[in-house]
């Protein structure tokens, strides 16, 4: 005999992961949800946060781009699927076209209201919610679960289940002829239980490995290096 008790490890065998997941939502999570901000920018307000009242999911992820705000934004105001794609991994996000790598004259409008595909068939779209050119451009998505179908709050009741999230870039001029970009989401949706545990598992995750390989990619871009 090794000198375990049956309850000594059945009892390890739990207190492990409990540990873990406590470390994880302690030290882990809270450096996941603001990778690269401060801590004043991650408590602070933002356009388009009224959005989404009584949010359960929230994040701040910023980063500095070596070029003014007046040359990053042409890159922001093209984005989507239908146009300049999302500077992020392509062949999870725009279906493996490459996103753009110049700008493009006939990209650069937006309106508020405006619809930009999120997936490469058009089938659902991000609204451009919040509009001021070279500062904020907040997208709003509201996806019926679990068909992914869009809808407009505004005009239909909320569906059993869904989910009403924005995605909002906001832009202030740096040192350095340089510019400082928060980017700000916002989440709620149901069955609650249900968004919590995939933002958890999956949501948060992904959205640090997608907005992080586009702050990379918009750098190359702004910065002159593609």
């Amino acid at each position: 005999m090794n000198g375990h008790r049956p309850g000594s490890r059945r009892l390890l065998t739990r207190a492990v992961p409990a540990a873990a997941g406590a470390v994880y939502g302690a030290v882990v999570r809270p450096r996941l949800l603001t990778w690269g901000a401060t801590p004043e920018e991650a408590a602070r307000a933002y356009p388009g946060d009224d959005l989404v009242p009584g949010a359960h999911a929230s994040s701040t992820m910023a980063t500095t781009l070596p070029a003014p705000p007046a040359e990053v934004w042409p890159w922001l105001a093209q984005m989507g699927c239908d146009r300049g794609g999302w500077y992020s991994w392509d062949r999870l996000d725009n279906g493996g076209r490459p996103s753009a790598e110049r700008i493009v004259p006939e990209w650069q409008h937006l309106e508020v209201g405006q619809r930009l595909a999120s997936v490469p068939s058009g089938h659902a779209w991000f609204t451009v919610a919040v509009l001021a050119p070279e500062s904020t451009l907040v997208l709003r998505a509201q996806l019926e679960l679990p068909s992914g179908r869009p809808f407009d709050a505004r005009y239909e009741p909320l569906p059993r289940a869904y989910v009403d999230a924005v995605w909002g870039f906001h832009l202030r001029p740096a040192p350095g002829d340089r510019t400082r970009v928060v980017v700000r989401t916002r989440g709620r949706g149901r069955p609650r239980a249900l968004m919590r545990i995939m933002d958890v598992l999956y949501n948060e995750p992904a959205h640090l490995i997608m907005q992080t390989r586009q702050f990379r990619n918009l750098r190359d871009r702004v910065g002159g290096m593609i």
